[in-house]
């Protein structure tokens, strides 16, 4: 009896379910439910013996090989420390073979700049895990604004114990190299989900779900606390809490001298949320709808909504980027200046403020483009005057963002230019103006870049920005980057949408389908995948090369490599809001079309065939693979499906699933469950179905999405007879699988022998 029909009974040893409260959709029988006790002693013998049996068909010479070839690129010593600046210091988190937990350290500019940094370390990670017998992960500082004259001093580190969600936050000395102790008032909040911000000195603004304080049904911190020097969480003056089914709370303060101002969000769901300000003791919400995303700057107020809005009968598209001044749009104005307007093939991605300039990364097609944008001048398509700033080649993803946005040049030697720019009247000082940009592509390893925006002579909106710039650091390359070529597609999804595709290749592919290729997609969240430059990529997949073989058209013997592809579905957010609404909930479905549109555009050019093409994905990646493997299981011959979501019935109730209730739907709700079952792929799985080759993965310690979903989908799908179906859970490492780059290698070489045992080695 197939395990999968929503009417069958109890399979044995379980109980069936309780009976669903009136209105709400009742729960398959689920026989699996026991793995959902993530730590039990028999749930873990299972994962073990499952790892045990993946590891023994998959680790052979060649996975060690390959494994050894990955971790050579994440310990590589020439990789580009990226560093944030704060105060005079250049800080930056680096792992390697000797320093598997990592270094915090930090260098001066005039150090980093010359190529080769003398590194000042304020902690090791790797020290600190032996002292006290945890396996600390690093999840960043968080600096206290010093008074003005003084060095950047105190700060709060943030350790996972097991690298997922939830972090001890702990009051760090930068010039002592030691945590402040508790008994002479140092903060040292316990482990839980949520954030810390610095009031003062004496205060942190802190929501958190640790000393049992309210958390929320997606298990993120309910209540936001004010608490000073001395107490604990529970003696902490409540500031702020929201209902119980909305997502997070977060209290927050900005520091910026002048325009100081103490923030709290109730984010009711993933892409909505109520933004407040304290004023004179009380909360003032800012009036906008939920769905329009906020952000501040000095004088500034910005605006991005999620969907059309109208204002004063005006109404601005979703995607389009607005501003105000802050004070006035509090006191009643509805004076909206539109700084960027989405066009069908332009979307807004991020955007930064320097100290007088505002960079907006764009994608057109899925290709970068940056522009700067300057408050004192009028604009013509834009309400600012806007330069187009000539760093994005085609095909290519760069970033631009602000060095320190709060750098007036006071106290500090580094003034961000090396000495040779000119400072305009007006204009600030120091690196207040500066710009880190980041440039990546399929087969253009990283580049680190700094300049510095000046604003040019000329009338109004002529007068463009000026930028100098200087390239600081570049990847080294971890593959013949120089054989392979970069290509975009247009895939034609069922609807008769266009879905862009990039394609890496080597420049001789031969276009016989016998190619080993790799689809890979996203379709979530507004999360868009652009081009990067991956050396694990280069070695594991592009690098690699199957036994000599003939074409399909009887040609000359010859060895192949792999062809890498990543697909722009819906529900991304390369093309704005639009694209990531037009698969939400109900409409889940075009994504999985889209992506079924492009294995088929591979095939239809000749690039692979059904025996040749694997698909991976992590997360909602992972429910994306899971619905090709059970809804189009004809296209591809394996599936990596990693840290997924599966189980669409129970999702909302495992870690924090609640939380995409907003993407996905309530399962909850009878009539959302009737969608929600389409593309739930534990419930779709059926007898006599030839299925691909399936490698699922996951981590015991992801607080996330959760092993569970992963841990039932493999063991419905090997109690039905399925054959060559694989399971890995790693026992730390989060919702990203891995803390160390051993582990993170350990992980990709999974992934990318699984799948190239599957679809290189087999007879076509």
């Amino acid at each position: 009896m197939t395990a999968t029909e929503a009417d069958h009974q109890s399979a044995p040893g379980q109980a069936a379910g309780p009976a669903p409260a009136a209105g709400i959709s009742p729960e398959p029988v689920d026989e699996n439910i026991w793995l959902e006790d993530i730590y039990g002693q028999e749930q873990l013998a299972w994962v073990r013996e499952q790892n045990a049996r993946t590891e023994e068909l998959l680790e052979d010479a060649d996975y060690a090989e390959l494994e050894g070839r990955i971790l050579e690129v994440l310990d590589s010593t020439d990789r580009i420390p990226m560093v944030g600046k704060h105060g005079e210091w250049y800080y930056n988190f680096w792992k390697d073979r000797d320093n598997p937990k990592g270094l915090w350290r930090r260098t001066s500019w005039d150090s980093y700049r010359g190529g080769e940094p003398a590194w000042d370390v304020l902690l090791d990670v790797d020290a600190l895990a032996a002292a006290e017998g945890q396996d600390w992960v690093f999840h960043g500082a968080n600096f206290l604004r010093p008074a003005p004259g003084e060095p950047h001093r105190r700060a709060l580190l943030a350790f996972s114990p097991d690298g997922g969600d939830a972090n001890r936050y702990r009051e760090f000395d930068v010039e002592a190299r030691g945590f402040v102790d508790p008994a002479d008032g140092g903060f040292d909040l316990p482990t839980g989900k949520g954030n810390a911000s610095w009031l003062d000195h004496h205060t942190l603004l802190v929501a958190t779900t640790a000393a049992d304080l309210p958390r929320t049904t997606s298990s993120y911190a309910r209540t936001g606390v004010k608490l000073r020097r001395g107490e604990s969480l529970t003696q902490a003056e409540k500031l702020f809490d929201i209902p119980e089914d909305h997502m997070m709370a977060i209290v927050a303060h900005d520091s910026t001298p002048g325009f100081e101002r103490t923030f709290a969000v109730d984010w009711i769901s993933f892409f909505e949320k109520n933004t407040s300000v304290l004023r004179d003791g009380a909360w003032v919400q800012i009036d906008v709808p939920a769905d329009v995303n906020l952000s501040s700057h000095r004088e500034w107020l910005l605006f991005r909504p999620q969907r059309d809005w109208t204002v004063n009968g005006t109404t601005y598209p979703a995607g389009a980027l607005l501003a105000a001044g802050f004070e006035d749009f509090l006191a009643g104005s509805r004076d909206l200046t539109v700084l960027f307007t989405p066009d069908p093939h332009t979307s807004l991605q991020s955007w930064s403020w320097t100290r007088d300039f505002l960079l907006l990364n764009l994608l057109r097609d899925v290709s970068s483009e940056i522009q700067v944008l300057d408050p004192r001048r009028p604009g013509r398509d834009s309400a600012w005057a806007s330069t187009v700033l000539d760093a994005c080649p085609p095909l290519h993803d760069v970033n631009a963002f602000a060095v320190d946005d709060e750098d007036d040049g006071e106290g500090s030697d580094d003034d961000g230019t090396g000495g040779g720019a000119v400072i305009s009247e007006g204009e600030a000082p120091g690196a207040g103006n500066d710009f880190w940009l980041v440039a990546t592509g399929f087969t253009t390893p990283t580049t680190l870049t700094r300049g510095t925006l000046t604003r040019g002579s000329g009338p109004g909106a002529d007068a463009r920005v000026a930028s100098t710039h200087e390239v600081i650091r570049t990847s080294p390359s971890f593959f013949n980057e120089a054989e392979y070529e970069v290509q975009q597609h247009f895939a034609v999804s069922q609807d008769g949408t266009k879905v862009p595709y990039f394609q890496v290749a080597a420049k001789d592919l031969v276009l016989d389908g016998q190619n080993p290729t790799q689809l890979s997609g996203y379709g979530g969240f507004e999360i868009s995948r652009t081009p990067a430059y991956s050396g694990a990529i280069g070695r594991a997949w592009l690098e690699r090369r199957t036994a000599e073989s003939a074409g399909a058209d009887g040609g000359a013997p010859h060895r192949r490599g792999g062809v890498y592809v990543v697909a722009n579905i819906r529900g991304g957010g390369e093309y704005g809001p639009s694209w990531h609404r037009a698969a939400l909930q109900e409409n889940r479905h075009r994504a999985y079309e889209d992506f079924a549109a492009v294995a088929r555009d591979l095939v239809s050019r000749g690039v692979t065939s059904r025996q040749r093409l694997g698909c991976v994905g992590g997360s909602n990646g992972g429910l994306l693979v899971g619905n090709m493997l059970t809804q189009y299981p004809e296209l591809f011959g394996a599936v990596s499906c990693g840290v997924p979501l599966l189980d669409m019935r129970r999702y909302s109730k495992l870690s924090a699933g609640y939380s995409w209730i907003g993407e996905y739907g309530d399962p909850d709700v009878p009539e959302q469950w009737e969608f929600l079952k389409t593309f739930s792929p534990y419930h779709l799985l059926k007898d006599g179905v030839d299925y691909p080759e399936a490698f699922i993965w996951t981590a015991t310690s992801d607080d996330r999405v959760g092993p569970v979903q992963a841990r039932k989908m493999a063991a419905r799908m090997q109690a039905m007879g399925i054959p060559n179906v694989w399971f890995h859970e790693a026992l730390e490492g989060g919702h990203a699988g891995a803390s160390d780059n051993r582990q993170a290698a350990a992980l990709q070489s999974r992934s990318q022998h699984f799948l190239w045992r599957s679809l290189a080695g087999r007879e076509a």
